[in-house]
């Protein structure tokens, strides 16, 4: 998942490489990818064009900064 078009395999973690976001994969929609974030929230849609693959740091990352928004009282 090098951001040829090919769609990741759902459940695994990728990058929107036109923000950065990280997501975990939910589905697949027409010529999309389903994007949600790391914690949970709105899915939305990615062209297969633009997703990589996340690294473990970059899931890690994402991850950690949910539970300290979420420890802070914000509603990530």
């Amino acid at each position: 998942m090098t951001g040829d078009g090919a769609k990741p395999p759902i459940g695994t973690y990728a990058v929107d490489t036109r923000t950065g976001q990280v997501g975990r994969v939910m589905g697949h929609e027409g010529p999309y990818v389903q994007l949600r974030p790391v914690g949970g929230g709105r899915e939305w849609d990615c062209p297969p064009r633009a997703v990589r693959a996340a690294t473990t740091t970059e899931r890690l990352r994402a991850a950690t900064a949910h539970e300290n928004a979420r420890s802070g009282g914000e509603d990530p």
